[in-house]
């Protein structure tokens, strides 16, 4: 896992929705930024995708950047190329754009092993939070609700100027599709 503290490596992908090349610079963020490596086809992507969508309208008022990346190899993995991605962007109302990583080098930057993965950097883009949206699965051994609250937590400590708890458990999901 890509150790706390560490800078947010730089990026420059295209948007699947706006068609525009964006880079870690251009997301507007005064205090924090969310970075998410999800994918169209994950079931724990599908499991979680409202709460990822209602999370972003809760924080991005607050000065919460969000941006969602796709790395999988769609060469294997068509239903996550740039076309679908903007479908799947548009038809769950994602207010933050969906980048595609077809060089795979952003995840490999950030040590992202599965989707969805997510990394929350403070107003300095030093990574706080890496690993789980919270405990829940797409299973029915486990029916723990989609709350975010890992995140949330994570997110609301940084907002507060507080430190962010050092107990961290690393994401669960489908491996990132490598070529």
């Amino acid at each position: 896992m890509l150790p706390l503290g560490t800078k947010a490596p730089e990026f420059i992908l295209p948007d699947t929705v706006s068609g525009a090349n964006l880079s870690l610079r251009n997301l507007p963020s005064a205090k924090a930024t969310v970075i998410m490596f999800i994918c169209n086809h994950c079931p724990y992507v599908l499991y979680v995708k409202e709460e990822l969508v209602r999370l972003a309208k809760d924080y991005q008022p607050q000065g919460v950047a969000f941006v969602a990346i796709s790395s999988n190899d769609v060469a294997s993995y068509p239903q996550d190329g740039p076309d679908r991605m903007r479908v799947f962007a548009e038809e769950n109302g994602f207010t933050f754009p969906y980048l595609f990583d077809e060089t795979q080098e952003v995840a490999k930057a950030y040590d992202a092993a599965c989707t969805p993965d997510f990394y929350v950097f403070d107003n300095d883009l030093l990574l706080r939070y890496r690993g789980r949206l919270d405990e829940s699965r797409p299973r029915e051994e486990n029916p723990k609700p989609v709350t975010g609250r890992d995140l949330r937590n994570a997110l609301d400590a940084i907002l507060a100027n507080q430190p962010v708890s050092e107990v961290q458990y690393p994401s669960m999901g489908c491996n990132i599709k490598w070529k």
